[in-house]
């Protein structure tokens, strides 16, 4: 079971996203993906058991922050294309989080 987690700065943008990641998961078949939106004051209670954390556009700036601290964790990290979070493309940011955690391994 593969673990995605999104956060933005109170959970609640990336809602919506999520959503749209489920559905484009359900219609690929893909039934070993968790899908899930958190906080960034709650995302730290969830990184054991994260293998990919997407950052809203919004809250890019904790990036450098994040890859310290998840540094020596399997959790890849990146941030959500500005574009595809403005159109709440959940198909485009599942295919991120996926070649993410495939050229990563996890």
């Amino acid at each position: 079971m593969k673990k995605i987690m999104l956060v933005c700065s109170s959970g609640s943008s990336t809602s919506l996203l999520v959503k749209k990641m489920q559905e484009a998961a359900q219609k690929k078949g893909l039934k070993d993906v968790e899908i899930v939106a958190t906080s960034q004051a709650e995302a730290k209670n969830h990184y054991d058991d994260t293998d990919v954390l997407l950052l809203g556009p919004q809250v890019r700036y904790l990036y450098n922050e994040l890859k310290k601290t998840l540094a020596g964790k399997k959790i890849v990290l990146d941030v959500i294309n500005s574009r595809d979070y403005g159109m709440m493309n959940g198909k485009a940011v599942l295919e991120q989080a996926l070649k993410l955690s495939d050229q990563e391994g996890v």
